[in-house]
């Protein structure tokens, strides 16, 4: 009798789960309650600034000492995004951006006090809570919209902080005016704590956070192990297991991630000098009153949020219909860095209020547009369950200029010959490093090159 062979017994390769489905209308409630987020993040940021002139009067200090009360806000606030960052991978956003906010309440009530001592106190706290927001709340906004949709997210949740500034402005300014300054921080710490009772029943992290590919994925490890499938999809294919996610020291060191910090890093140094000496800049050298110039700094965030709206739109657009490069990417966030320089190279020599104030526009505004797009173009490189570390350094470092910035401003128009020659070398140093930082982010940046090498979302 023949003995027939068994035929060869077939093996299936694993089979890979499908990307999350993407839900627009829960995508879009968690993008509203982080741009409200953002919002109270500006507010409170900016909330020192609107007070400065009353407080200087009241507490009798100089606009060194004043300098460093704000400058105190960004001790802890590079810190502890850092640590955060590091540490996210194991905590839930959820819980994260609900410690935050319930903090933010908390240290508003030290300005009641009314010293020196307090002020900064309650700002050191203010900053160690506020440092991990912006780049914890656009992870969990990215935990919720998949790559391909995240241009216009991340420009809203920037653009919360424009409007933030925009409806702050004028409102805490009438608390100031009408209440006192101390109103306008109460003000403030009875809106975070009513942000905290509404997330608490809304929040939740989203199917595309690596926390959820991993649990889709049947519980892969969360680092120096292989991505899941369906995290970093890009030209249409999923990677495969065999490619670990790359060492954290390789990611940070690729010239699409450096670019967009030192982007960030240049945006920042001229957020740092709008929110501590704007309103004061407009005061005492344009002579604007305190009520004029929260108009002039709400129309300055105004301008802010229609680049951020249309800038990174237009860039989410084009790479949709296959034209993305470098126009999109390191051109469009290093030359708004390059521009707002320009601007404010220029201010100190302008004569004509109308001038001036057109400066001031460019200058404070144009910058923004970098903020979203650094952290758009750093996920294009980095896989998803290296996302919220790489976030975490990418802010720490970026801003870093806050920590020093008001500080070194009050300094340089404190020890000059006149008020107006200390801004205008304030404003000349400024310009010059926003110069260096937009033209190394214009030729670094490259998230096509450096995606397929780092095996990033692209």
């Amino acid at each position: 009798m023949a003995v027939h062979p068994l035929p060869p017994r077939r093996t299936s390769a694993p089979e890979t789960p499908d990307p999350p489905a993407y839900d627009r209308r829960r995508a879009w409630l968690i993008l509203a309650m982080v741009v409200a987020f953002m919002m109270i993040n500006y507010a409170d940021k900016s909330v020192l600034g609107l007070a400065a002139v009353p407080l200087m009067d009241e507490l009798t200090i100089d606009k060194s000492t004043y300098g460093l009360i704000s400058s105190s806000f960004y001790v802890l606030f590079s810190v502890s995004g850092l640590v955060v960052g590091l540490l996210s991978a194991r905590w839930s956003t959820r819980t994260m951006l609900l410690v935050m906010a319930a903090l933010w309440a908390v240290a508003q009530l030290p300005a009641l006090v009314a010293t020196v001592p307090a002020l900064v106190a309650g700002r050191l706290l203010l900053g160690a809570a506020e440092g991990p927001a912006a780049s914890m709340s656009m992870h969990t906004l990215y935990g919720w919209f998949p790559p391909g949709r995240r241009g216009m997210p991340s420009a809203l949740q920037i653009g919360g902080a424009a409007l933030g500034t925009a409806v702050a402005a004028p409102v805490l300014t009438w608390f100031i005016v009408n209440l006192g300054w101390r109103s306008a921080f109460v003000a403030l710490a009875i809106t975070s704590a009513a942000w905290c009772l509404v997330w608490y029943a809304v929040g939740k992290d989203g199917p595309y956070s690596a926390a959820a590919q991993r649990s889709a994925a049947g519980a892969a490890p969360a680092s120096g192990t292989p991505e899941t499938p369906g995290a970093g999809e890009r030209n249409g294919t999923r990677p495969t297991a065999e490619a670990p996610a790359p060492p954290l020291s390789r990611l940070l060191l690729s010239g699409t991630v450096v670019g967009s910090v030192l982007s960030a890093f240049g945006s920042h140094w001229a957020l740092a000098v709008s929110s501590a000496w704007l309103p004061v800049y407009l005061q005492t050298q344009l002579d604007l009153t305190a009520s004029t110039a929260s108009v002039a700094v709400s129309a300055v965030s105004v301008l802010s949020l229609l680049l951020l709206l249309s800038v990174p739109a237009l860039v989410d657009r084009r790479k949709r219909h296959g034209r993305a490069g470098r126009a999109a990417d390191g051109i469009a966030q290093g030359a708004a860095v390059l521009v707002s320089g320009a601007a404010l190279a220029l201010l100190p020599f302008a004569e004509q209020r109308a001038a001036q104030l057109a400066l001031v526009a460019v200058a404070f505004a144009a910058h923004a547009v970098a903020i979203p797009l650094h952290y758009v173009t750093t996920a294009a490189v980095v896989p998803a369950a290296r996302r919220g570390p790489v976030f975490g350094v990418v802010a720490a470092t970026g801003t870093l200029p806050g920590m020093f910035v008001p500080y070194l401003t009050g300094h340089l128009v404190d020890g000059a010959a006149s008020e107006a020659t200390g801004y205008a070398i304030a404003f000349l140093l400024s310009a010059a490093v926003m110069a260096v930082c937009g033209a190394v982010a214009m030729l670094a940046i490259r998230p096509d090159r450096d995606a397929r090498a780092l095996g990033g979302e692209g």
